[in-house]
């Protein structure tokens, strides 16, 4: 009950209530996107990135689908 009425106190002093409501927090989901996306981009995890491993499946499976239909 304590972490709720800390996270409602910290929702409180975000500013616009009255004017935007819960579109008020927009911006903050824009920068956790934008960081998403920076960090996938440019982030190593071992030797790759995340977009690495999204292009090479990506290419495997089209490979697949052309061997299944030459089959």
């Amino acid at each position: 009950m304590l972490v709720s009425k800390r996270v409602k106190r910290l929702l409180q002093l975000v500013p616009g209530k009255r004017r935007f409501g819960v579109y008020r927090f927009l911006p903050f989901f824009f920068l956790l996107g934008g960081a998403m996306e920076w960090f996938m981009l440019n982030v190593r995890i071992g030797k790759e990135t995340f977009y690495d491993v999204y292009r090479r499946k990506r290419s495997e499976r089209r490979y697949e689908a052309r061997m299944e239909k030459n089959e």
